[in-house]
């Protein structure tokens, strides 16, 4: 299942550590820090691992909370899994994966 514990992200106005593992972002269109491993077991986990930036996984986790709660799924039932590897795949890689242009995250509370 997903793997949200890949440490803290730099602000798109820190400066990137040297050695940080980089990528091209498929959600943000720019070259971002990188996750650490793969957050998913199988090709899907791969391409994640080599396109995804630690702030879209963010936005992944948020996005997975909301589509487990609404369809009611169970982390550990193999059909679970399915559905939300097929929800992870169009957040990311599926017809309307970008973000719109000009898109600023919201500020994290507290």
């Amino acid at each position: 299942m997903a793997n949200d514990s890949c440490g803290p992200t730099p602000s798109a106005s820190e400066p990137v550590k040297p050695g940080t593992r980089m990528v091209h972002c498929v959600k943000f269109g720019r070259d971002m820090p990188g996750l650490d491993r793969p957050p998913w077991k199988g090709e899907l986990g791969k391409r994640v691992f080599e396109s995804v930036s630690k702030d879209a996984w963010k936005l992944w986790i948020e996005h997975s909370k909301m589509v487990m709660n609404e369809y009611r799924l169970n982390p550990l039932d193999p059909s679970s899994q399915k559905i939300m590897e097929e929800q992870m795949e169009q957040f990311f890689f599926g017809e309307g994966a970008k973000l719109p242009e000009g898109y600023v995250a919201p500020k994290a509370k507290g």
